[in-house]
């Protein structure tokens, strides 16, 4: 009997966590990316929580650890740089604001693929031109003109994903903004940076700069409120002059930090949104992390998303005996609370941002025990079956890990 083959859009991180339990659970898989190959830098990423037994079940956790920016915590300042408050990474057992666990999208994704890529074909430079789903199969037809059939195919290319455009309608449909617009690249660290964050807020926009693990680069991000956003996201330079526009007369280190804005090789914006979708799946297409269920960088939480995702959704089918209506069922039904808790904390830290004016209506102060109960439910509320019988070519070693959110 041959194997499940199993085609994965996008090679930045869910895609690859996908191909690894994919391949481990016995299936064929094949990673197609559009980029020429990974992209390095780009911004910091945490693991919290059930995320970090996900990445010890895989295997990586000394892997991931090595590569973390080793961020020792954050400092909110005002705007002559005094310290108003501190944040350290081993607050609330390593699952605070700085997450213990810290790593560059770049790197995480790095990681990823020198995993995987001894038993994963991956396709850089391409994409999917057509898709044409039968009874036993999909037919796909990519962009280079190659020509493939598959038993499934699942879109993990992000936010913008393309898949789910071309088998779930327009992304207007199921894209909400949340009123931010989100900004960063790499600067010279001439700020004597070392491994604290620094970040400066005022009136519904924030500067901030923080270490990379070079010691010599730091990376400067910028979030601004936004009502509308209409700047093509693959237009840079009207990015830039929309940057410029938005950050004018911030203060702190923001003009210093503007100088470099047309040297940065790395350079990225893009709205603050989430996806919705009623069902994450049609016929034997699934959708995975940002592509499915983005919660946005608000929430601190896509990566944990994308991981803890990616082995539910290789377990849920693998344990169908690779049925799409079955796995991608199981797939949901354990996933949907875990991305509706993630998806309330990146709107309500959005919400949190948006400062109008001193004649603006405060905020109501929240209710302590159920918003902890919010984040607990979002760091550690999903179960990890061991799906004993399934297939795994490659179990973990060492102690599970466990976690909790609570002080």
């Amino acid at each position: 009997m041959s194997s499940t083959r199993v085609l994965v859009t996008g090679a930045s991180i869910a895609g690859p966590a996908l191909a690894h339990w994919l391949h481990r659970r016995g299936a064929e898989v094949t990673v197609v990316e559009r980029a020429p190959e990974l992209r390095p830098g780009g911004q910091a990423v945490d693991a919290r929580g059930v995320t970090k037994e996900v990445i010890r079940r895989m295997g990586l956790d000394a892997a991931v650890r090595a590569a973390r920016t080793e961020t020792a915590g954050a400092y909110t300042v005002d705007v002559n740089g005094n310290v108003l408050e501190t944040f350290r990474a081993d607050d609330d057992g390593g699952d605070g604001y700085i997450a213990e666990i810290e790593i560059l999208r770049g790197d995480l994704s790095q990681v990823l693929h020198d995993d995987t890529r001894g038993g994963v074909e991956y396709v850089f430079g391409d994409r999917i031109a057509e898709l044409v789903q039968h009874a036993d199969g999909v037919d796909v037809a990519f962009a280079g003109g190659d020509r493939r059939r598959f038993d499934l195919v699942v879109g993990a290319d992000g936010l913008h994903s393309a898949l789910r455009t071309m088998v779930f309608g327009p992304h207007e449909r199921f894209v909400r903004h949340l009123g931010l617009v989100l900004a960063f690249y790499s600067v010279p660290n001439e700020f004597g940076l070392d491994r604290w964050l620094l970040e400066h807020q005022e009136a519904g926009r924030s500067a901030m700069l923080r270490p990379i693990g070079d010691a010599t680069r730091a990376m400067a991000m910028f979030s601004f409120t936004a009502a509308g956003f209409d700047v093509d996201y693959r237009d840079i330079e009207a990015q830039k002059r929309l940057l410029r526009e938005r950050i004018a007369g911030l203060g702190w280190l923001t003009p210093r930090l503007l100088e470099h804005l047309d040297q940065t090789p790395d350079f990225y914006l893009d709205q603050v949104a989430q996806v919705v979708l009623d069902r994450w799946s049609s016929g034997r297409v699934g959708l995975l992390g940002d592509a499915a269920f983005s919660s946005s960088p608000m929430s601190g939480q896509g990566t944990g998303l994308a991981l803890v995702g990616a082995y539910l959704l290789a377990g849920e089918l693998a344990a169908a005996g690779w049925d799409p209506a079955a796995g991608f069922a199981g797939y949901e039904g354990r996933m949907r609370s875990f991305v509706e808790a993630n998806q309330e904390i990146g709107r309500m830290h959005a919400r949190s941002r948006d400062v109008s004016g001193s004649d603006a209506e405060p905020s109501p102060e929240p209710d302590m025990e159920s918003l902890m109960e919010l984040v607990e439910r979002a760091i550690n509320g999903v179960e990890l079956p061991d799906y004993a019988g399934v297939p795994d070519s490659g179990a973990p070693t060492g102690p599970p890990i466990t976690s909790s959110a609570r002080p």
